[in-house]
């Protein structure tokens, strides 16, 4: 009995160890996703920024042309 005993130990160390490395790996999968989520949403909030600066730009122009015809018709 002296002698399985050592072999259940070893048995047991390489069961944890493939349990270990199976959990490190899908961790380290998991964390590529996010990271990659991350950049993804990182992209999406740059364009949504340009979009907005580009909306208010518009917005601006044309409430500057707005504002320029109004004093023109309050004088007519």
């Amino acid at each position: 009995m002296a002698e399985t005993d050592p072999k259940s130990v070893q048995d047991l160390t390489a069961v944890v160890q493939t349990l270990l490395q199976q959990m490190q790996d899908k961790f380290q999968t998991m964390s590529d996703q996010i990271i990659g989520r991350i950049d993804d949403m990182s992209c999406r909030i740059d364009d949504l920024e340009r979009n907005i600066a580009d909306l208010m730009m518009q917005a601006g122009v044309e409430e500057l042309e707005g504002e320029n015809k109004t004093p023109a018709s309050n004088k007519g």
